[in-house]
């Protein structure tokens, strides 16, 4: 495996389901970003001290943004949904800056999404393959355990390395996982067609444009020059008209039909309950209350399976919540740093490693 690194110098209110679980983690101040998607998407990973780093691994390419390393060896680990890629996060990372900020990062471009590729005969890696590549992302810069905070498709991505890295993983926080109803809407689409309604009709359109490979990508996207994607993606936030340009520009730009459906297919096979009995580590997650492709059946669920489950309800909220309500997204998944940042040398290096 071979890894190219540039160094710069290291550096609102929610519902808790309280009835059901245990409360959240330690409650931190609350950032000044309350108002609805306060923050654009950034595509400039040098405006939070990030580097990117390059990582020939199994399959592909995978381009990593990481940086803000302290002494401790826990990285933070944030993976994207499908159509995204790491600059989803964004409106989360200057949320922080209002805060506690993030130490310790790193967010992947999973494979096949952003800029990492896929480089397979085999198809699209399984879950078990990519999560296991994220661990081999994290100890290939040097940490031995990790918190790790998903979106969506990277929740569930998320779920499966606290199973399969049990030791490892410290915490995982959920923002709007797509689990248990998106497995039985993959594998029943007729007669679960009433659970996911949104979600079902969505892999439809992406298996129809995913025949048509660059063609449906580029339609896509010209809905977005056109002005017209921004009301065919209403279902997906809870205030469409208020979401900034980037975000909506961003989903054109990131949608790979035919990755959504392979995704979509390796969810149906996936055995959740054997995998998700097996973590040990707390589950913090977060919905909003208007998610489309989060079951209310999901949470008891999720609670019978993995022993220490706590949801919260954002109020006001979509699918985005980190980008919708980074703040109190910021609040309830994301500890605190407990060790100062540790200046480096902001040479530029080249490491292989094997």
């Amino acid at each position: 495996m071979t890894i190219l690194l540039t160094r710069p110098p290291r550096t609102a209110a929610a519902l808790p389901d309280t009835a059901r679980g245990p409360a959240a983690a330690q409650p931190a101040p609350r950032p000044a970003t309350a108002e609805y998607c306060p923050f654009p998407l950034s595509p400039d990973p040098r405006r939070f001290g990030l580097t990117t780093s390059s990582m020939r691994l199994r399959g592909g390419t995978i381009v990593v943004r990481h940086g803000r390393r302290t002494a401790s060896d826990t990285a933070m680990i944030l993976l994207h949904g499908a159509a995204g890629s790491w600059t989803t996060w964004t409106p989360l990372l200057q949320a922080a800056r209002a805060g506690t900020g993030f130490t310790d990062l790193i967010i992947p471009d999973l494979p096949g999404w952003g800029d990492s590729s896929l480089e397979t005969d085999a198809g699209a890696p399984s879950i078990e393959a990519t999560a296991g590549l994220v661990a081999e992302i994290a100890e290939a810069l040097g940490y031995r355990r990790w918190q790790v905070l998903g979106h969506s498709m990277g929740g569930f991505i998320a779920l499966e390395l606290a199973a399969s890295f049990v030791p490892q993983t410290e915490s995982v926080g959920l923002v709007s996982a797509t689990t248990y109803s998106v497995i039985d809407s993959v594998r029943h689409p007729v007669s679960r067609l009433g659970t996911l309604p949104a979600y079902t009709a969505l892999l439809g359109m992406m298996r129809v444009l995913a025949r048509f490979e660059r063609a449906g990508t580029s339609l896509v996207r010209a809905f977005d020059r056109l002005r017209v994607l921004r009301p065919l993606t209403a279902p997906l936030f809870a205030r469409v008209a208020a979401m900034h340009p980037s975000v909506i520009s961003a989903l054109a730009t990131e949608v790979r039909p035919g990755r959504f459906a392979a995704a979509s297919a390796l969810a149906g096979r996936y055995d959740a309950d054997a995998a998700w009995s097996r973590i040990r580590c707390p589950v913090r997650a977060t919905r909003g209350d208007s998610d489309v492709f989060v079951a209310n059946a999901d949470t008891a669920r999720l609670r019978r399976v993995i022993r220490d489950f706590t949801l919260h309800t954002l109020p006001g909220t979509g699918h985005f919540g980190h980008i919708e309500s980074p703040g109190v997204t910021l609040r309830l998944l994301c500890p605190a740093p407990t060790s100062p940042p540790i200046r480096l040398s902001s040479a530029v290096n080249a490491t292989t490693l094997k």
